[in-house]
């Protein structure tokens, strides 16, 4: 079952939202956090790990995405009203949080700010907050669209005027998932720069401003999974994340890079279902 829901805000925005998995009434729920860029769309993998396990996985398209109405300007915390509203509006009182790559800050944020409605956090790949020093840069391969939007919105938009991907992000691992069971990622994030750069300017934006949370604010079991080979965001972010929260663990993943590092999401599953029972 695949159910799409448009989603309206107080400001005139409309958020898209877009539930899978189980449709049990008392199914463990799981909201998605997508990477940057992405459509907000499930991909197949994911859902199936959540079929199999009896969730009701939800996702979504931040502002900018899909079709979910652009936000200028907005922070990482905005996530949480966006979130609150999506689960308001499909019934759903506690869920636990999952956010990959650019989704890991903005899944942190809920954790943060929605106390007593989410369960459990992890992410995978995630991004630490934004320090005005070239130790965050450090590790990444191709940081200039991070460096442009640490400087202004207006310099990260004149940048994907010209941007372009460099596949030496990619380590072997991460091309393997890429034509393997994750193929749809891939194709998924196609789409969204096919829309337009406006997602991804914002969330590079809100990544290197202050966030509008604390991490020391997250209290539920918080799981960080992260590659060693990363080269898109560098383990070093994985660690300083790891410092800064209450009540978290690290799962270093030896071999592999920002995609493959993806092969965790079914184990991540069963931590959160675990985490959240009771």
């Amino acid at each position: 079952m695949i159910r799409t829901v448009d989603v309206a805000r107080p400001d005139g925005r409309t958020i898209r939202a877009v539930e899978a998995g189980s449709t049990a009434p008392d199914a463990p729920t799981v909201m998605w956090h997508h990477g940057s860029p992405h459509t907000g769309e499930p991909v197949p993998p994911l859902v199936a790990a959540a079929e199999r396990r009896g969730i009701r996985l939800i996702t979504y398209a931040r502002p900018g995405y899909g079709a979910s109405t652009p936000q200028p300007d907005r922070d990482v915390a905005s996530a949480a009203g966006d979130v609150a509203a999506i689960a308001d509006a499909l019934g759903v009182d506690r869920f636990a949080v999952l956010g990959y790559s650019g989704g890991g800050p903005h899944a942190l944020a809920c954790a943060a700010l929605l106390p007593g409605r989410v369960t459990a956090a992890a992410t995978l790949a995630g991004i630490a907050p934004y320090v005005a020093a070239d130790e965050w840069f450090a590790g990444m391969h191709a940081p200039a669209g991070l460096r442009a939007a640490a400087t202004s919105r207006d310099a990260r938009l004149r940048h994907a005027e010209h941007d372009e991907f460099d596949p030496g992000q990619f380590v072997d691992t991460d091309w393997a998932a890429l034509e393997g069971e994750w193929a749809a990622l891939g194709q998924d994030a196609q789409r969204a720069e096919a829309d337009g750069p406006g997602g991804l300017v914002d969330d590079d934006v809100a990544f290197t401003r202050r966030w509008g949370f604390d991490l020391g604010d997250v209290r539920v079991p918080t799981l960080l999974v992260h590659g060693e080979r990363d080269r898109v965001v560098p383990r070093a972010h994985a660690v300083r994340t790891l410092a800064a929260l209450p009540d978290a663990r690290l799962w270093m993943r030896l071999d592999e890079g920002h995609v493959a590092v993806l092969a965790v999401v079914p184990d991540a599953l069963d931590w959160l279902v675990e985490r959240s029972a009771g």
